[in-house]
């Protein structure tokens, strides 16, 4: 008996242990199983089923329960921390806490559709079936049945490639469809800072100014400018860390109110002295652009009306938080199609079918490395300006998302090309199915 207690007594302290050390991450673990459960199916149609063993298939993640419920979802783990995510039309879902009025979460934004009889990607009608004679379809169809290839490890979902504004090559697997809405995460980042570009445009904001924040009149933070955040390059603490409760993990899965998660920090650098991606950064941005309008429906109907509608990207949703926000950072929502429209609209600098969003000079200024980045990031955009991927032009530049959702812009090829998916590098080689596809266009 002496010898089982010997045996037994350690082991159950060594398990109270564990279960201490990690107790604080259920509430984040609960928390993303609830709000992926509840978006996939209000806002994408999927299965709970399906949800449940591809998206929540990954480690920590799978030790959640999560279901449906009405107008929603909730998830535990083994039984504990519940958490729940409830869904509104035009808003999306968001995670909430026991302080939350579940009957004030009415954020919708009007949104405007005009019928158009355009092909795609200027109207609702079916893409022209236009052959180029120096594309080799043959090559083309190769490198994006590749992207599908070793379905466990590279895990894609949609492939779209678009050349001189026509889609040449597009492929989906089981389950989705030319018509299914794709969580773009960071992807997210990229349409919040066009916001931005287009208030440029029309001459009613300027990037090298202090950030309007009065906390930060009164210290160092004071000389931090727009263009600072746009670029992430502020010098405020940040840690983004998917992999432990961090800022960044706190900010999505336990913020009433994400923009005042970065802007809290206190600052370790002065500006440009350091680069340090950042989440909280993006909704900080989204806060500021919220403090521009009179009203709250006014910041809500904005980015639809100045970019998403506007060039018909009619499948996207933006997600808000509890306290009405858009999460710029990592809740943007499009078919496969509109993501690819958004990287048309880069791909011509701005022009929509003979509309200027924003000026051509934009885009020289989101694709300038910034500066301790590697050449890396522009400003809310990925580049490939020192090589990245070496077999692909260095004009590369992208919309990046967790888990390998791209929009690649490659101007000297005149490419679009979208890949979605739940891997990213080295799982999915960016490098090789972009290189696979240049190689046919001659």
């Amino acid at each position: 008996m002496k010898v089982v207690k010997r045996v037994v007594v350690p082991v159950l302290i060594l398990l109270a242990g564990i279960i201490w050390f990690n107790y604080p991450k259920l509430n984040i673990i609960s928390g993303f199983a609830a709000k992926s459960m509840a978006s996939n199916q209000f806002i994408a149609h999927r299965s709970m089923e399906s949800v449940n063993a591809n998206d929540h298939n990954v480690p920590m993640i799978k030790l959640a329960h999560a279901e449906a419920i009405k107008n929603g979802a909730m998830a535990t783990v083994y039984g504990l921390m519940k958490r729940k995510a409830i869904c509104n039309e035009g808003s999306g879902c968001v995670l909430i806490n026991d302080d939350y009025d579940i009957n004030a979460y009415q954020f919708t934004p009007h949104r405007t559709h005009t019928a158009s009889n355009l092909p795609f990607p200027y109207g609702d009608a079916a893409p022209k079936d236009t052959v180029f004679d120096n594309v080799d379809y043959q090559q083309l169809n190769k490198a994006i049945d590749g992207a599908f290839a070793n379905a466990e490890i590279q895990k894609t979902r949609t492939v779209l490639v678009a050349y001189k504004n026509r889609i040449v090559g597009e492929k989906y697997i089981d389950g989705f469809t030319k018509d299914t809405p794709i969580l773009g995460w960071s992807m997210t980042k990229s349409i919040l800072a066009t916001l931005y570009g287009i208030l440029e445009y029309e001459g009613k904001i300027d990037l090298k100014v202090p950030a309007p924040i009065e906390d930060w009149q009164q210290d160092e933070r004071k000389n931090i400018t727009l263009d600072h955040l746009l670029r992430m390059q502020s010098g405020l603490a940040w840690d983004e860390d998917y992999t432990a409760i961090s800022d960044v993990t706190r900010m999505l899965f336990l913020d009433a109110d994400m923009t005042l998660a970065q802007k809290e920090k206190e600052a370790i650098a002065a500006p440009t002295e350091l680069w340090n991606y950042s989440s909280g950064t993006t909704n900080l941005l989204s806060g500021i652009l919220r403090d521009r309008f009179e009203t709250h429906q006014e910041y809500l109907d904005y980015p639809y009306k100045a970019l998403i509608d506007r060039i018909g990207m009619n499948s996207m949703l933006i997600e808000t938080d509890m306290k009405g926000n858009y999460v710029g950072s990592s809740y943007g929502w499009a078919n496969t199609r509109d993501w690819a429209k958004f990287g048309l609209l880069y791909l011509n600098k701005g022009d929509w079918n003979g509309e200027r969003l924003f000026d051509a000079s934009w885009v020289d200024y989101i694709t300038t490395p910034t500066a301790f980045s590697k050449g890396t990031y522009g400003a809310h955009f990925w580049l490939n300006a020192e090589g990245e991927y070496p077999d692909v032009p260095k004009d590369l530049y992208s919309a990046n998302g967790y888990q390998g959702q791209y929009v690649f812009v490659i101007p000297s090829k005149e490419l679009v090309v979208v890949r979605t998916g739940l891997a990213e590098d080295p799982e999915f080689d960016v490098n090789a199915f972009l290189s696979e596809v240049i190689k046919a266009i001659h």
